[in-house]
């Protein structure tokens, strides 16, 4: 055996993916997940956004698995017979590369060639199992699993827009992944990818998870994400590009949200501090300023007792120059204002009169499609106005927005 070729085939796979013609995949990022496929020893759950290219690694680690390990067979599913024959088609093109038989040869002494190939089934002429199966099975979640074993299990997106939509389908395709656990030989290994689309998913079920969200793999640019936010609901960017559940049912606020990279375009702008006094419950910071009938707004939340975020909310603050801070003194008779005046933060204090979700449904809901928010505001501040209805469990962050809008609509207030 060959190890120079062996070592390119399991150690730099993205190389050899590149000379079968996929260009696009990288050694940095593309390479580490088909190392982990090819070699790996546990259960791998790859979740990996829209147009990452997650599926043609795992078409590389297939071919390069039938390749270095002749010994095992694959099962592959995915959601349809018909999703399957494309990834079928996919493998077989790159085992009949010009690459992968150079390689093979090296590896062998002579090429693996193809022994058996149809719609939904590859066998080398390198396959050494006395099992009988084909080396590489692909179905559709549909399809019967009774009697099947492989020393490798493979799911490629068998959770898509139907499980989120219908509870029937969720079941189904729990139920699938569960009788997969019976498929697999005793040492076998389970590899799944795909993208989360419901909290009771099969997702849900599924070991060892890496999650890859379209703002840590560097392979779409801020212009290229704030195009696809606008193309679809918040709920489905969410799902598809940063890997996390959106409610769409009963909420004020639909549209993508925006967002702006200039820091300065809130000099001179107002703070408004949401305090928690423990439980579940998050303080809300919220900065903002009102421009050329655009609201800019910043946002963070705090998980704890307010006592722990009160330095940081005096930080964030002066570094956007942002004051006075406003906060209701309601529950806490001044509390929190005292300790953010004993910090040498501008404060300005508030008795609240009006109903949180008509504030919310008034001032926020009306300045919704002229916010922009600046980037690095917390992901889940955005999400909880988002998600907002009146029955929801956590409103600090709608709560926080509202109230300083509200302030800035008042008359008198500082616009430009």
């Amino acid at each position: 055996m060959n190890q120079e070729a062996l070592e390119l085939l399991v150690r730099r796979p993205a190389q050899v993916a590149r000379w079968c013609g996929l260009t696009l995949l990288t050694d940095e990022l593309h390479g580490q997940w088909m190392q982990e496929m090819i070699a790996g020893r546990g259960d791998m759950t790859l979740l990996a956004h829209r147009g990452s290219y997650k599926t043609s690694c795992l078409a590389v680690a297939m071919a390069v698995t039938m390749v270095v390990h002749p010994m095992r067979n694959m099962i592959f599913l995915r959601k349809t017979d018909g999703d399957v024959v494309e990834i079928i088609r996919l493998v077989r093109q790159l085992l009949e590369s010009d690459a992968m038989r150079c390689l093979s040869e090296k590896l062998w002494g002579e090429p693996v060639c193809l022994l058996r190939a149809d719609q939904y089934s590859l066998t080398c002429d390198c396959y050494a199992a006395c099992r009988g199966a084909a080396q590489l099975l692909g179905q559709g979640v549909k399809g019967s699993l009774t009697g099947k074993h492989a020393d490798l299990v493979i799911t490629d997106d068998i959770v898509n827009l139907q499980d989120r939509l219908s509870p029937q389908e969720r079941a189904h395709t729990r139920t699938v992944y569960q009788e997969l656990q019976n498929i697999r030989i005793p040492g076998g290994r389970m590899l799944n990818t795909g993208t989360p689309w419901h909290p009771e998913d099969a997702i849900s079920l599924m070991p060892g998870v890496q999650r890859f969200d379209c703002y840590h793999t560097g392979l779409l640019s801020p212009a290229q994400l704030e195009a696809l936010r606008q193309s679809m609901s918040p709920s489905l960017f969410a799902a598809n590009y940063e890997l996390r559940h959106l409610p769409e049912e009963g909420t004020l606020f639909c549209g993508a949200p925006r967002y702006t990279e200039d820091a300065s375009i809130l000099r001179d702008g107002l703070a408004h501090v949401d305090a928690a006094y423990g439980g579940s419950d998050l303080t809300a910071l919220t900065c903002a300023r009102l421009r050329g009938g655009t609201a800019y707004l910043y946002g963070r939340l705090f998980p704890g007792h307010v006592d722990g975020a009160l330095d940081e909310i005096v930080r964030e603050c002066r570094r956007l120059l942002c004051g006075p801070i406003y906060c209701e003194t309601n529950g806490d008779k001044g509390y929190v204002a005292r300790e953010l005046r004993s910090r040498g933060a501008q404060v300005r204090t508030y008795q609240e009169r009006q109903n949180k979700h008509l504030k919310i449904a008034t001032h926020l809901r009306r300045w919704w499609p002229r916010i922009r928010f600046l980037t690095g505001t917390d992901t889940a501040y955005v999400d909880q106005i988002l998600g907002y209805s009146e029955l929801s469990p956590h409103d600090d962050a709608p709560d926080s927005a509202a109230s300083l809008l509200r302030i800035l609509d008042a008359p008198g207030a500082s616009r430009t």
